[in-house]
């Protein structure tokens, strides 16, 4: 199964990946794993990653696209794997259905999961993390919803909306008996 987790940052995507990746027997590909490990490898995508990130700036849709495909193209992930991360934008969708096509494949299912705004602030307050203030916060909610949230009308073919609230069990539950379907 080739999948996409969608949301906004504080949804619990990562918390539902590990267990979909468990359940589906798929590759969590995640592309903050993907940089950190490119960059600790000290490959030239991992230098080149490194640089913009130094500059404080985001690293390029060429460079994290590069990375997928080679994550892709490993053996574990010749069955089905679950993106997480990326694509963040219509361009990098596009480019990920160019991957997949040129190996005769598509995504099964876009899982979008769906949290209001004062759950995501509540969530994110709670961890604890220095950088996580309400400002930032919605700020990065802002982010999401400007470059992020136009995958939902993209997708909207493959689109399994998940309502993210309740306990995680509940959520991995509900994923998995809707992609069943």
């Amino acid at each position: 199964m080739r999948l996409v987790l969608l949301g906004p940052p504080g949804a619990g995507k990562g918390t539902q990946a590990a267990l979909l990746s468990d359940s589906l027997k798929i590759p969590h590909i995640s592309t903050g794993d993907l940089f950190r490990a490119n960059i600790s490898n000290g490959t030239d995508l991992g230098k080149q990653a490194q640089e913009y990130m130094d500059a404080g700036n985001l690293v390029p849709t060429e460079v994290t696209a590069k990375m997928v495909q080679d994550r892709l193209n490993q053996d574990d992930a010749q069955e089905g794997f679950l993106l997480d991360g990326f694509p963040r934008t219509i361009e990098q969708a596009e480019l990920l259905e160019e991957m997949l096509k040129k190996d005769g494949h598509s995504l099964d299912a876009v899982v979008n999961y769906v949290v209001s705004e004062d759950v995501v602030v509540e969530r994110m307050l709670a961890r604890g993390r220095n950088d996580d203030n309400e400002d930032t916060i919605r700020t990065r909610l802002e982010v999401y919803r400007d470059e992020t949230a136009p995958l939902i009308d993209h997708y909207q073919d493959i689109l399994v909306n998940i309502d993210a609230e309740g306990t995680v069990e509940d959520i991995s539950t509900t994923t998995l008996d809707a992609l069943d379907n």
